[in-house]
């Protein structure tokens, strides 16, 4: 039994007709005056996903997963097959489904966001045929996107040629993924997006915005050390700040031979993270200290024309919009 699939709501249906169930789960939410899509409404859906819950995933995590796709299709109407392959395998071929549909109503009774799960419980003696299942699932001649949470290995992740060289973007969060999912040689590596980096945005967006002001010889000249601190719970966003702001720095003309780049663990906040630039002329500075917990955060900077302290927000993107930053930028 697979406690993932057990965990997930929705009606299970028999595989060979999961395109009917849903279009009678549809008929009878229509026929209780219940929200649901015209059976002519061509822009009910928008996008294909398929979130693809790793064997490092537990039923509590795979529920969390669920809410927040369920919260992204209120703002892109979507098809999203959820795959829940089975943690112990069992000798014979083995697949179930299960459906499940929501829709909103927008400011108008015919502004109507939908979303159709489709979840699919797979033995690893039934994984040949995935992919021509997923196919079948997927509505046509829209793009595809392909999110895979929390996989165990990179390599066996590699097996789903299908899915990885058809999708428009494959996301992966680094925070729980294999220590070498960034490097792995993926089959499509320019589509591939970590949502680290992007619920990042509103920090690297501060953090630019503010540095932006400055001549690009002023950040760089004297350069010696780039410090980000990190609380343990943020230990990838650190991560990938420090690559962010190499390569920014590298851009402005800094010389990677000649600046330290060191991501160090801090105690000083339960959501926190922070900047520090460190110059050979000591009377320089930059800082940034956030806490995307509380919101808040503080620059302190001098680049030679006084001393500037200045109060902003901090914050991280919501998981659903993180998602959207991932998938469509």
């Amino acid at each position: 039994m697979s406690v993932i699939f057990e965990a997930l709501p929705g009606i299970e249906v028999p595989v060979s007709e999961i395109s009917k169930s849903l279009a009678q789960m549809w008929t009878e939410s229509a026929a209780v005056g219940r929200p649901a899509p015209e059976a002519d409404d061509a822009k009910a859906t928008q996008l294909n996903v398929v979130l693809h819950l790793g064997l490092n995933t537990t039923p509590a995590d795979a529920v969390v997963q669920f809410q927040v796709m369920s919260g992204f299709s209120k703002r892109y109407p979507s098809r999203i097959v959820v795959l829940c392959p089975l943690h112990v395998d069992v000798p014979e071929t083995q697949m179930r489904a299960k459906i499940y549909g929501e829709c909103h109503l927008g400011k108008s009774k015919s502004d109507k966001r939908c979303v159709e799960f489709v979840m699919l419980s797979y033995s690893r003696s039934a994984r040949p045929f995935l992919e021509n299942q997923v196919s079948v699932c997927l509505s046509t001649d829209l793009p595809l996107y392909y999110w895979a949470h929390r996989f165990s290995a990179s390599g066996r992740l590699a097996d789903y040629r299908y899915l990885l060289g058809r999708a428009k973007r494959v996301l992966l969060d680094s925070a729980v993924a294999p220590l070498d999912a960034l490097t792995y040689q993926w089959e499509n590596p320019s589509g591939l997006r970590d949502l680290v980096y992007s619920r990042l945005l509103p920090v690297r967006q501060s953090i630019g915005q503010f540095l932006s002001v400055y001549s690009p010889s002023l950040l760089t000249d004297g350069l010696q050390s780039v410090v980000i601190g990190h609380d343990v719970a943020l230990t990838a966003e650190g991560r990938v700040l420090n690559c962010w702001l190499q390569r920014r720095l590298a851009a402005c003309g800094a010389d990677d031979a000649k600046v330290a780049f060191v991501t160090a663990a801090q105690t000083d906040g339960a959501r926190s993270l922070s900047v520090q630039f460190e110059y050979a002329n000591t009377e320089r500075c930059f800082r940034w200290t956030g806490d995307v917990g509380a919101g808040q955060a503080q620059f302190e900077a001098d680049f030679g024309s006084g001393r500037t302290s200045l109060s902003a927000a901090a914050s991280l993107l919501t998981p659903e919009n993180a998602l959207s930053e991932a998938m469509f930028f």
